[in-house]
């Protein structure tokens, strides 16, 4: 399919929803389009930017190993730590998220950090204590996190073995192997 199909397919839907009736769902939608649109050219320029200076900064030896095979609970840690401690909408998460597991950070991890990056953030706890109170929190807390640990293992189990990723140099997640850093491959 052309890469100018679906957004075409969607304009279409809109100008006929616009077009029958009052209009006022279409201009609706086409309102909260170009919301969504601005908040997202406004926020992932700067996502990018950060996650490619990750990306030259961090070698991948420090990724692996405080995030690689066998980091265990460490690396955990380190994940739940990285994932609360960031801003933003859930979709920001997902740049960092391919460049761990391009550095090596294991499956498990990089699984366990987007749970706990769309549960777990500081700015959504504030605003979640505000409005229900810490015991609430401190149990959603405490009942989420070993969940995300449990379906970060369980998912990583399910992951076909011998996975390579696009661009990760033939490295399968989190196993040491593949390229040196892009910094110092492209040197």
């Amino acid at each position: 399919m052309a890469p100018w199909v679906l957004p075409a397919v969607a304009l279409a839907l809109w100008a006929g929803s616009a077009a029958s009736g009052s209009g006022d769902y279409g201009r609706r939608v086409g309102a909260n389009l170009g919301e969504f649109t601005i908040e997202m050219a406004s926020f992932l320029p700067a996502m990018f930017l950060l996650v490619g200076l990750f990306d030259v900064w961090v070698p991948r030896a420090t990724i692996e190993r405080h995030l690689g095979r066998g980091s265990g609970a460490a690396g955990v840690f380190w994940v739940v730590l990285l994932a609360t401690l960031q801003a933003g909408p859930l979709y920001a998460a997902f740049p960092v998220a391919v460049a761990l597991w391009r550095k090596g950070c294991t499956p498990a991890n990089v699984f366990i950090y987007l749970g706990a990056f769309s549960a777990l953030k500081v700015p959504m706890l504030t605003f979640e204590v505000g409005f229900l109170g810490w015991g609430f929190s401190l149990a959603r807390t405490a009942l989420s996190l070993p969940v995300f640990v449990v379906l970060g293992y369980l998912l990583e189990r399910l992951l076909p073995a011998g996975l390579e990723l696009p661009g990760a140099g033939g490295a399968t997640p989190g196993s040491g192997a593949g390229k040196e850093d892009a910094c110092r491959s492209s040197r």
